[in-house]
């Protein structure tokens, strides 16, 4: 049922490709890809593209595939709300009500980690969802990271992982690195005109990973700061990256309010890699093992265990007898499951 703030106007076809073209122009990190973009949001306004569409969360998606024709970039996007968005200068993020919501749903969420388990052989999964802020969910992600060190091998699952922060993607890093000070990336920004390094930290509270085996599962969903989390391993062979091709957006932007119920984020940096002197954008990260999503948890399991069992060698010692076959029953489960 259509109600009142569904209803779009040519009015308001106008004020919002205009509003939409200010923010391109002002923010969008390829100055020259934002002329260009706003000239055919013009050119179509004008030849009266927009003139039939009537509700709010189908022009989200027609002006999200029309900013979208230039560069292919995936992490340009309109979105409509039914509510009333509140006015902000500048991105949204600088707006206290519209971050106060957006905290209580990062919480909801568990701050984006949704499963830490040891799983039988003594191996460790991880279900990141999102990285957000660490300064909201840095404690849950070390509590998570801490109750992992003393598993054998880590699985780390960013098939559902949409992005976020890469404050939080060098946080859970310096655990995995095993406490060494590793440059991640180099990001670019537009607006200030400067290059901010990404590195793990020089200190993390309780017990890092140590250089014990990883694996990263991927999809073609991972996306954002999940692949950068995958290509950061992968560039400096610190994991295995198992699963699909993930979905190639390597910008990093805001949100901003273009109308009373659309926003739009817009890539205002992008980050280059220490030892690939590029990123992951377009191309996304390519698996050391290529195989569909739904197998890779399988695939990843499976080596883990094997290289367990390999370790511990056919005669181990009494403590650790017990912990053999609870690994090689986890493995001929999965073998004839």
């Amino acid at each position: 049922m259509e109600t009142e703030s569904d209803i779009i106007d040519a009015i308001t076809h106008a004020e919002i490709v205009q509003s939409l073209s200010e923010k391109l122009k002002a923010y969008y990190i390829f100055p020259d890809v934002a002329e260009q973009i706003c000239l055919r949001l013009q050119e179509r306004l004008e030849g009266g593209e927009y003139t039939d569409i009537t509700q709010g969360e189908l022009l989200a998606s027609v002006l999200t595939r029309h900013i979208r024709e230039v560069n292919q970039d995936k992490h340009l996007i309109v979105r409509w709300y039914p509510e009333l968005l509140p006015a902000c200068e500048g991105a949204m993020q600088h707006n206290q009500e519209w971050l106060d919501a957006w905290h209580q749903r990062a919480e909801l969420d568990n701050f984006g980690l949704h499963k830490a388990e040891r799983l039988p052989g003594n191996v460790g999964y991880l279900d990141i969802r999102e990285f957000y802020d660490p300064s909201w969910g840095g404690d849950t992600a070390v509590a998570a990271m801490s109750f992992l060190a003393n598993t054998n091998v880590l699985i780390v699952d960013l098939r559902k992982c949409r992005g976020g922060d890469a404050a939080m993607v060098a946080l859970i890093s310096s655990y995995i690195f095993g406490g060494r000070r590793i440059h991640l990336n180099s990001f670019y920004w537009r607006e200030q005109d400067i290059i901010e390094q990404s590195w793990t930290l020089p200190y993390i509270p309780g017990k890092h990973f140590g250089e014990k085996p990883v694996y990263v599962l991927t999809s073609k969903d991972t996306f954002s700061g999940a692949e950068e989390f995958a290509y950061n391993l992968k560039t400096r062979q610190r994991a295995i990256v198992v699963g699909e091709t993930t979905g190639g957006g390597a910008h990093c932007g805001s949100l901003y309010r273009v109308h009373s119920h659309f926003n739009a984020f817009i890539p205002s940096g992008y980050p280059t890699n220490p030892i690939t002197k590029t990123n992951w954008e377009g191309s996304g990260v390519t698996p050391d093992l290529s195989i569909p999503q739904e197998q890779a948890f399988k695939v990843a399991y499976s080596l883990a265990l094997k290289s367990i069992i390999g370790n511990l060698g056919e005669s181990p010692s009494e403590p650790f007898r017990n912990f053999l076959e609870e690994a090689q029953t986890a493995l001929n489960g999965l073998e004839t499951g």
